[in-house]
């Protein structure tokens, strides 16, 4: 692995914060107790953005769960980046903007994700995921800074498929995943070779619609749409046969009828930037060091305290915390930091571990759909926290499987020690640990959602 550097700023950013607490004759009291949601002092120095994690007090909560809860797992194996896709891009917040990030972001999942990925590019991509699950999970990475007197060295070049995605009209049809009542085991592989039908018809659509004259709607209409919903609603009604062989009707009239729509339609885009690395360089301003691979990334979905789950819609955009907290303030920011062994109590801080312990990240991603939006404008509103205290949605929404990723780091106790490790970060926020944040899209097969929600549903622990 090439050596690279934290910005050797840390010096003489602190002391102009020293400057400027001697001008303005200020004193910051820091507090030993950390608590999840308390924001950064301001002009806090990178010193202050650590603490030892014996002296926090427990402070995570967990609902009761009610008779109902849902206390299954499904985790799904997809690797630790171990092909080095990394780039600067996010494709949910700042679509098409190269660099759009100004932070390097690590993945697992799938192959293809960059600022241009839309819902096709991402489909017909590979993944690293063993299971076939071609969602894209993504995260800023961590640095570590063994020399603060090294010279900047040219990174790994960013992974990824880098050809700009052309937005073309696709075949887009409803979802069937997410309308299906529990569905018995013994019913399950035909459900899911159902639900596989029905993905590969609309494969085979699309491919069809590529050879028509796509501005003929009454060729298009007779070639690709007529045919592709007589063969939707056959293989749909199979699925009503099987769950009525088990006294269920689950509601999927109107689901056969597909159109013709430009990819990512429904997905609200932010205006172009010019902010592209050209070389694909690692080494970004302001975010320099030694990029650390987890040594543990578990993706795990989970259930609801308080009842069963539905599917996720394929494509649902899902953000876990803020990128840019020091702007946007800490509504909704989260915080994710702590040490194996200590996974009672989460920091806005960096810890530092004791021996034996490693650092750890804990990514718990919002699970209350509003049942219709793929995303929202500010990419927020069409997916909730559960309460806090209850584990109950909002009105308006239903669960759907919470994913949850965990972050496991070996970083040496000298390194914890000295303050010389950060996580990535836009350049205003400095390294702020309260800025962590987490991105996920769901581009799961049908088939492999269905397996999920009833691993979770009947309180099994799956692993795929």
């Amino acid at each position: 692995m090439a050596l690279h550097r934290l910005p050797s700023r840390r010096a003489a950013f602190l002391a102009a914060c020293i400057t400027m607490t001697l001008l303005a004759g200020v004193v910051a009291v820091i507090t030993s107790s950390v608590q999840p949601g308390s924001a950064l002092a301001d002009g806090q120095g990178p010193e202050d953005q650590y603490v030892d994690i014996r002296k926090v007090r427990p402070n995570v909560r967990t609902p009761r769960g009610e008779n109902d809860a849902t206390k299954g797992t499904f985790t799904v194996n997809c690797g630790r980046n171990e092909n080095g896709h990394f780039n600067p891009d996010n494709f949910i917040a700042q679509p098409g903007v190269r660099n759009g990030a100004q932070h390097l972001h690590d993945y697992v999942g799938n192959l293809s994700t960059n600022a241009d990925s839309t819902n096709e590019s991402l489909k017909r991509a590979g993944t690293t995921c063993k299971n076939g699950d071609k969602s894209t999970y993504f995260w800023p990475v961590v640095r570590i800074d063994r020399d603060d007197d090294a010279q900047n060295q040219k990174g790994q070049r960013g992974g990824g498929n880098n050809t700009q995605q052309a937005k073309a009209d696709v075949v887009t049809c409803p979802d069937v995943a997410s309308k299906l009542e529990d569905v018995p085991d013994e019913s399950q592989p035909a459900v899911e070779a159902r639900l596989d039908q029905l993905d590969g018809q609309v494969e085979e659509a699309n491919e069809k619609f590529r050879g028509v004259d796509a501005a003929n709607q009454g060729q298009v209409q007779q070639e690709v749409l007529a045919p592709l919903a007589q063969q939707r609603e056959q293989a749909i009604d199979g699925i009503k046969q099987e769950a009525a062989r088990n006294g269920q009707q689950p509601e999927l009239d109107g689901l056969a009828q597909c159109e013709v729509k430009q990819d990512n339609a429904e997905v609200f885009e932010s205006p172009k930037a010019s902010l592209l690395d050209a070389d694909g360089n690692n080494e970004l301003p302001g975010n320099g060091g030694e990029i650390q691979r987890p040594e543990v990334v578990d993706l795990t979905f989970r259930g609801s305290p308080t009842g069963k789950v539905s599917a996720m819609p394929r494509f649902l955009r899902i953000l876990y915390g803020d990128a840019k907290v020091s702007t946007n303030g800490t509504k909704n920011a989260r915080a994710s930091w702590t040490c194996t062994g200590f996974e009672d109590r989460l920091l806005n801080k960096y810890p530092i571990c004791p021996q034996g312990s490693k650092i750890k990240r804990v990514h718990d991603f919002p699970s209350c759909w509003d049942g219709q939006n793929i995303d929202s404008k500010n990419h927020r509103d069409h997916i909730l926290f559960p309460d806090a205290g209850s584990g109950r949605c909002p009105r308006g929404t239903r669960a759907v499987p919470q994913l949850r990723i965990s972050l496991t780091y070996n970083i040496p106790q000298d390194i914890q020690q000295q303050r010389r490790f950060a996580v990535d970060s836009f350049p205003e926020e400095k390294h702020n640990p309260f800025s962590d944040h987490d991105d996920f899209a769901n581009v799961m097969s049908q088939s492999i959602m269905n397996r999920v929600v009833n691993c979770i549903n009947k309180n099994k622990r799956c692993r795929e």
